[in-house]
Formats: C-alpha cells, sequence, structure tokens
C-alpha cells in the first residue's frame, strides 16, 4: 500500500518551483502562444513542477511573515520571465528586419495583425517571424529554452536571485548591437538590390526625362523586393543559425545577471 505524505513546507518548495516554471510560459517563445490553451499551460507546468520538485536542491526559508515569503514568489517569478524574456526578445530581430525591408521595397504602409504580439507587423516581418518559429520547432531548440530553465536552478536555487544590475544593462546593451548587426545582415542583399535599381532609375531619369520614374519605380521596387526574398529562401536556415545563437548567448547572459558568482 502506498503512503504519500504532504506537509506544509512541501507545498511552499512546489509553489515556489511551479511559479518561476510558469512565469517562464508567460513570456518564451512557443510556451506562450495564445493558439496553445491556458489549461495546457498550467497543466505542463504543474507536470514540470512535479518532476523538478525531487531533483532541485530545497534550501533553507528564511522569512518571518507571510509577506516575506511573498518577496521570495515575486523574485521567483521575476526570475522565470526574464529567463524567456531572453528568448523572446530574440524574435524582435527578425521583426527589424522585416520593418526595414518593406521600408525598402514599398510595402511599410501594407501591414498585418500578429495575434501572437498583439501588435500590426509588417508582411515581411510576419513571413520571417514565422519561418523562424517553424524552424525553431524543428531544430528543437523550444526543448534548449526548457532545459536552460530547468538548469537555471543549478546556479539560481530557490530564493537564491541576486540581480546583478550592471550586468543585465550591459546584457541589453549588448543585444541592441546585435540586433542592428543581424538585422542588417538579413537586409544587405534587399539594400544592394533596391540601391542598384535606384541607380538605374536614377540613370533612366536622365535619358529619358518624359516617363515617370516615380510611378515605375513603385512598382519595381515590389517586384525586385519578391524576387529577391524569393532568391534568398535558402538562407533562412543561416539567418535562424542567428538567432538561435544569440537566444543561446541572452539566455546565458541573463541567468549570469541573476545570481552573485
Amino acid at each position: 500500500m502506498l503512503e504519500f505524505s504532504f506537509t506544509v513546507e512541501n507545498f511552499e518548495y512546489w509553489l515556489l518551483i511551479l511559479v518561476r516554471i510558469s512565469a517562464f510560459f508567460v513570456s518564451a517563445p512557443l510556451f506562450s502562444e495564445k493558439a496553445i490553451p491556458n489549461k495546457v499551460k498550467i497543466g505542463l507546468a504543474a507536470c514540470i513542477t512535479i518532476l523538478l520538485y525531487g531533483v532541485v536542491d530545497r534550501p533553507v526559508l528564511e522569512y518571518e511573515t507571510v509577506v516575506g515569503y511573498a518577496i521570495i514568489l515575486v523574485k521567483e517569478g521575476i526570475t522565470g520571465l526574464l529567463i524567456g524574456f531572453a528568448a523572446s526578445i530574440c524574435n524582435s530581430i527578425v521583426l527589424f528586419a522585416g520593418n526595414i525591408i518593406d521600408m525598402d521595397i514599398g510595402l511599410s504602409m501594407a501591414s498585418e495583425f500578429n495575434p501572437d504580439m498583439n501588435t500590426q507587423i509588417t508582411i515581411s516581418g510576419n513571413l520571417y517571424y514565422y519561418v523562424i518559429f517553424l524552424l525553431l520547432i524543428i531544430s528543437d531548440m523550444h526543448l534548449y529554452i526548457l532545459r536552460a530553465l530547468c538548469d537555471s536552478y543549478q546556479v539560481v536555487p530557490i530564493n537564491g536571485v541576486a540581480f546583478q544590475w550592471d550586468h543585465l544593462l550591459n546584457t541589453m546593451v549588448r543585444f541592441m548591437g546585435d540586433l542592428f548587426t543581424i538585422g542588417f545582415r538579413i537586409f544587405l542583399p534587399y539594400f544592394a538590390c533596391i540601391m542598384i535599381l535606384n541607380c538605374i532609375l536614377g540613370i533612366m531619369a536622365k535619358v529619358a526625362p518624359q516617363m515617370n520614374m516615380f510611378s515605375i519605380g513603385m512598382q519595381l521596387k515590389v517586384l525586385v523586393g519578391l524576387v529577391v526574398m524569393l532568391l534568398v529562401v535558402f538562407l533562412f536556415p543561416r539567418v535562424a543559425e542567428y538567432i538561435y545563437d544569440e537566444i543561446r548567448l541572452m539566455v546565458v547572459l541573463i541567468i549570469e545577471g541573476l545570481y552573485e558568482p
């Protein structure tokens, strides 16, 4: 006959683990998708919590009142949010690249609603977003992010969060630099082709001034942009590698900013 014992102390540790994982599901890519029912997210978070409960270290909790325990809960929630946020913000790289691509080829006024982000996104940005998202699932990158959350308990144990604000600030500054660098790398083929097209249109405007180069150029830019988008499809896996390397880097840097070495 099986006998189980469950004390208030066990529930305190279990709830702290659940809060970090649930907060991670709120901000992490794929796990925070609105297409996934909330009941599924809650059930998955509870199952992972049960699996981790017997594995993670459970240091002695030092608090005096319910407010002290609530502060520990908030810290655990912020930890999970930051780890998920470190992975999700890397999606802004392809959104930035899509915005400048559509601005250059003339599709910036056409936008679509992205239900995952609750905002309007340009056509190219939406395309790159879902392609990278699909490659993320195929490459099991979502499992890497979930594994990083589970491994975070080895360096940031329960109630062991120590925010290194300088390190976190430097991490965000570094990400902003990487965002522009990778975004312009994605945009470079479009920039080169549109620049050549603008030079050709400028020459034609001098040779044949009776032609309205403005109306012709708008149509040609869209056509050239779509042709370039078709020709660079084979570069999508390389773009995904850039994004995934940035995800790995950001997750590591964010976790390093949550404990004192």
